[in-house]
């Protein structure tokens, strides 16, 4: 089974930036897409063979996420259950036979760090709801976490310690997270991978120079980490500042 996430940063411009081809050629079974910034409605989007859910943001022109998949789900639910966190439109739990699927667009605690206490709120609360769905059945999380955990997963740790996306506190809740019987699936194949980044900056050609952060995660259940066959990160995939990440299952 192959599943892929991508932060579009905008779904309708990414539409015109070669979005489809990609899509068509990955030939994902599951694919989920995070800060949409638009409406269902607003674009004409229809992918034979797939069906699709949509969590916009409440606010116009922001976050959202969205899920293609082709295997109709049990049940489908929209945010976490706290009204706070869910007008933003940044969580899509699909729940399947063996396993609930989590697509998630976590808050950025943005410039000056004006945003972090409620990241932090948010990232308790969001992880609680992890929990209790691993309670049931595995669970498989993806999307732009917006956070490096650790240090190999940005080039410039030292100059950007307490810049948004890695600061201590973020990390220490990565951290929390996958002490709660979760695993980091990219790290669980490649422990010490370096120079492999899922977003740059749009400034200092960072892109070409690849100075970038790995911020986009598939983080799965540990009960299910032997199902893991292959993660793979298509940096060379265009259209937003982030690129595709990809989830290969073992097929029992």
């Amino acid at each position: 089974m192959k599943l892929i996430s991508w932060n579009v940063n905008g779904f309708r411009a990414v539409l015109n930036k070669g979005f489809e081809d990609f899509f068509k050629t990955a030939d994902a079974d599951i694919f989920c897409i995070q800060e949409t910034k638009m409406q269902e409605g607003q674009a004409e989007v229809n992918f034979k063979g797939y069906k699709q859910y949509w969590n916009s943001a409440e606010k116009k022109g922001y976050s959202g996420t969205l899920v293609f998949t082709k295997k109709e789900p049990i049940s489908v639910k929209y945010g976490i259950g706290i009204e706070e966190h869910d007008k933003e439109g940044r969580v899509i739990t699909l729940e399947y036979d063996e396993f609930y699927l989590v697509n998630c667009y976590t808050p950025n605690s943005k410039r000056e760090l004006e945003r972090l206490e409620y990241r932090m709120i948010w990232e308790d609360e969001f992880r609680n709801y992890l929990v209790n769905l691993d309670k049931s059945k595995p669970v498989i999380l993806c999307g732009d976490l917006n956070v490096a955990h650790k240090e190999i997963d940005l080039k410039n740790p030292k100059s950007n310690r307490r810049n948004a996306g890695f600061t201590d506190e973020e990390r220490d809740k990565m951290t929390k997270l996958l002490s709660c019987n979760f695993v980091d699936s990219f790290r669980y194949l490649y422990p010490d991978k370096t120079d492999a980044y899922t977003w740059w900056s749009y400034m200092g050609n960072a892109r070409s120079k690849n100075i970038g952060w790995r911020i986009d995660y598939f983080i799965v259940s540990d009960k299910f980490k032997n199902k893991i066959k292959e993660a793979n990160i298509y940096s060379e995939v265009m259209g937003s500042d982030h690129c595709p990440v990809e989830l290969i299952l073992k097929e029992d």
